[in-house]
């Protein structure tokens, strides 16, 4: 596929770091020459603005198949996919900032008024990001949360602790629900598929997936969540802050919002009727005091910077406050380092945005689930051919890291194992390392 890309920014970098060795890249954007960091990928580079039509003309966008503007400025996103609508009937792809232009450009009266130069898909990275937290504060002491086939197949990560039964176990011999299976292990930032003579050791990261029953009682019985979050604090009041309170107040979850600017403090306290907000700085160790910031379930730092993300985390964590925090950080290369000092949990908008765009660029019949670990692994959705023979898991020929973690027939859910006979136009979600994800699709092609 002839994909074109408007925007050197970071987010403009992690979609061509993606991309480019499966389909053909060229990027646009007002500078002479691209970033250090893009000379390692195979792609081409246009020097002009992604609204200006000679520049595209250049970029030969009339042979492209897909527009992905990724700009600085939203407006600028939102103008180059209207002059690309312009010359030619493009899918185009735009990403956006702000509540109010999602807003009015993803809302249900914007359907009224179609023309054939509207953006085919909006993405906000905070909206998704929103409802990935919220999913992590579903699932008390998970890392991850992922839901596949409308919820009735889940994914849960855990970080093995010290008193876990777990610990220093086999998989072969780990004793949890039937119709669960363990498909990953992250040990020291680095992800594999384990077999069964694999042992589980403190601190890994163990990903498991199965039917949604089967997985949430693994969460009540070795991983103990039956403590249900009834109380969170939210440090930062912005986009997350705000649609995330929305959500809690919705689940019955009691909310502090620690927000400094006066001003949103007045527009929160106006549009969260059941939160209580606080004017103040998330590093004032008196207001985490006297607020007792320690008796929340869960602490989430969602301010746009990172550094004052991770140093709230830290003085939350180092007076011993709060029973889980969970971070935002917005470059994805410093997800480890906050991991590395204590954080418990480390989300990233733009692995979110990353996530929802390789949706929408993968065939009809093979979507990207979830990212995992940086995108280190990915969960596939496959729906076998007409063709396909029916193949006993065993007798399939894996020469990659991946295991099919869900067979979903009609509405029958599967967790297969060894005897398990795959059949046509079955659903297959498998989880696999990053760079084996072409292999499998081809297998099963």
């Amino acid at each position: 596929m002839n994909l074109l890309i408007y925007g050197a920014t970071e987010l403009g970098y992690m979609v061509a770091l993606r991309l480019h060795q499966e389909h053909s890249v060229t990027l646009i954007d007002n500078l002479e020459k691209l970033p250090d960091k893009f000379n390692n990928l195979d792609i081409g580079f246009i020097s002009g603005s992604g609204a200006d039509v000679d520049a595209l003309e250049r970029a030969s966008v009339k042979k492209c198949e897909l527009f992905i503007a990724c700009s600085k400025l939203d407006e600028a996103n939102i103008v180059a996919c209207w002059t690309v609508k312009k010359i030619v009937d493009l899918e185009t792809i735009c990403f956006v900032r702000t509540m109010e232009l999602y807003r009015n450009l993803d809302s249900p009266q914007q359907y009224r008024y179609l023309t054939r130069y509207d953006i085919d898909t909006i993405i906000w990275p905070e909206q998704l990001l929103t409802q990935d937290i919220f999913r992590i504060i579903s699932v008390p002491d998970a890392i991850d949360v992922e839901y596949f086939a409308d919820g009735r197949a889940k994914l849960f990560e855990y970080r093995i602790k010290e008193d876990s039964i777990l610990r220093d176990t086999r998989v072969m011999d780990c004793s949890f629900p039937q119709q669960v299976l363990i498909v990953g292990i992250t040990r020291d930032h680095n992800l594999f598929i384990p077999d069964g003579s694999t042992v589980i050791k403190v601190d890994d990261k163990v990903i498991f997936m199965g039917t949604g029953p089967a997985l949430d009682s693994l969460a009540a019985t070795i991983f103990q969540s039956r403590n249900n979050i009834k109380t969170a604090v939210l440090i930062g009041g912005g986009s997350v802050g705000f649609m995330l309170a929305q959500k809690l107040e919705q689940a019955r979850i009691r909310v502090k919002l620690i927000e400094h600017d006066r001003a949103r403090c007045v527009f929160l306290a106006d549009n969260l009727k059941k939160t209580l907000i606080l004017h103040g700085d998330g590093t004032d160790l008196e207001l985490l005091e006297g607020e007792s910031v320690g008796d929340a379930d869960v602490i989430v730092c969602i301010t746009d910077n990172d550094e004052k993300n991770l140093l709230c985390s830290l003085l939350v964590k180092q007076l011993g406050l709060g029973r889980r925090i969970i971070t935002r950080v917005s470059n994805a290369r410093t997800a480890q380092l906050f991991e590395r000092v204590g954080i418990d949990v480390v989300v990233s908008p733009r692995e979110s945005a990353i996530k929802e765009l390789l949706n929408r660029v993968q065939a009809r019949n093979v979507n990207i689930l979830a990212l995992v670990e940086g995108g280190q692994g990915e969960v596939l959705r496959l729906t076998l051919p007409e063709s396909f023979p029916n193949t006993s898991v065993i007798d399939l020929k894996f020469k990659v890291q991946a295991i099919i973690g869900v067979v979903k027939r009609g509405r029958r859910l599967i967790i297969p194992h060894g005897e398990t006979v795959l059949q046509a136009d079955d659903q297959l979600i498998i989880f696999t390392m990053a760079e084996d994800a072409d292999a499998v699709k081809t297998l099963f092609a």
